[in-house]
């Protein structure tokens, strides 16, 4: 459709509906707007355009609203996203530095958008896969048992259950830990899982050779776990008031199938990931049957710094004004903007993702410059303030971990 004054009525009418979400009629429009024209020159626009496909009549006597293509056409052409005020991103600061690790600013981060955006909010933690490992520790919890505690970049601690039949020494126990940190630290956890098999010729570790392989292949199994990454979810009891939602039960059942739910932002967020983007998909563009009847706003936050390969597959491609598009930037900057160049840099792909969900007819403008300031956040945090950049716990003089308090 050329830029013409049709696509003015179209962007007037997807106004009018986000604001009303009452079909609009058009002597409300010329009303509402300085278009120029009659109302019944907007009238047969309205009609073109709803023989094109972008506005639909839901009954003969009333107005008109858009359809999924209406919308798509809206969103790829905002001109601008209205950026947060300085008393909201001071609010974003605020709530967010008052967290005391990364599980807790990734729960705050998701009560917030939900709040800002009265939408369901959905805010993934950094996968284990795209994280690099910083420390581990291998405790001792039972005659022949062990817990590995693995610390990584981004702040995400994990544990593994190992089973050590042939228990070493606190000694020995304490130098291959060493060890494995001194090798490994940096490293993802699919190249430190190699690295530690390798240990095995090592002649100062001929003894713990089968914990290194059952080590190793923790490493393994926190790497390809699809579900290496946590979701924190704000906001679903919002849904129930969206009175021109319809059949909720799909939506909801949606949002319970988190597998599906990470794979599909996590992939629009990785579509977007050059420039600052952020990603929408539409009704039909999620290919998810729960969210037919919603939109999905999304943007990844952090940067992959591990040199593995498998975390550096599928580059981010360019997205144009199509399926899953993303939006300019509009002026939306903020104090955490400069860590974006820094943690998400050209050629980084996310770490994770922070995402809004909510009716077809939201507030685009104010949604996506939500998502993309509490990205900026968390970005920024990943960066400057995550628990990670603390001293990892010591060991006492006979081998085992220390701790505090």
């Amino acid at each position: 459709m050329p830029q013409t004054r049709r696509m003015v009525v179209l962007r007037a009418v997807v106004e009018d509906y986000i604001r009303s979400q009452e079909p609009v009629g058009s002597a409300a429009l010329t009303k509402q707007h300085d278009l120029g024209v009659s109302s019944a020159t907007v009238r047969n626009d309205m009609a073109a355009l709803e023989e094109e496909g972008y506005l639909i009549q839901p009954h003969t006597s009333a107005g008109r609203v858009p359809t999924e293509k209406g919308y798509r056409y809206f969103v790829d052409r905002l001109a601008t996203v209205v950026p947060l005020s300085k008393a909201q991103r001071r609010g974003i600061d605020g709530f967010l530095s008052g967290s005391a690790s990364l599980q807790d600013t990734l729960q705050r981060a998701a009560r917030l958008l939900a709040r800002i955006t009265g939408q369901v909010a959905v805010v993934a933690s950094p996968s284990l896969a795209r994280s690099v490992l910083r420390h581990v520790e291998l405790v001792p919890v039972a005659t022949a048992t062990l817990l590995a505690v693995v610390i990584t970049d981004t702040g995400r601690v994990a544990q593994h259950t190992i089973v050590a039949p042939d228990m070493p020494s606190s000694e020995l126990l304490g130098l291959f830990t060493d060890t494995v940190n001194a090798e490994c630290a940096g490293l993802s956890l699919a190249q430190a899982s190699q690295r530690i098999r390798a240990l095995g010729a090592d002649p100062r570790f001929r003894e713990t050779d089968a914990l290194a392989g059952q080590l190793a292949a923790a490493f393994s199994a926190m790497h390809d776990d699809e579900r290496g990454s946590e979701l924190y979810m704000s906001g679903a009891s919002s849904l129930a008031h969206q009175r021109t939602m319809a059949d909720l039960a799909p939506l909801f059942d949606a949002l319970e199938e988190q597998v599906v739910l990470m794979k599909l932002m996590s992939a629009l967020s990785e579509e977007t990931a050059r420039g600052d983007g952020v990603g929408v998909a539409i009704g039909s563009e999620t290919h998810t049957p729960g969210l037919l009847h919603a939109a999905v706003v999304t943007s990844g936050y952090g940067r992959t710094e591990t040199g593995d390969e498998t975390a550096r597959e599928d580059r981010p491609r360019e997205t144009g004004q199509a399926e899953g598009a993303s939006v300019p930037s509009g002026g939306d900057s903020d104090d955490a903007g400069d860590a974006i160049a820094a943690v998400h840099g050209p050629g980084g792909e996310p770490l994770a993702f922070v995402g809004s969900i909510g009716p077809t007819h939201m507030d685009y403008a104010n949604t996506i410059s939500a998502v993309r300031a509490v990205a900026r956040y968390l970005t920024a945090f990943l960066a400057d303030g995550d628990p990670s950049h603390r001293d990892p716990p010591g060991r006492a003089a006979d081998g085992s971990p220390t701790t505090s308090g």
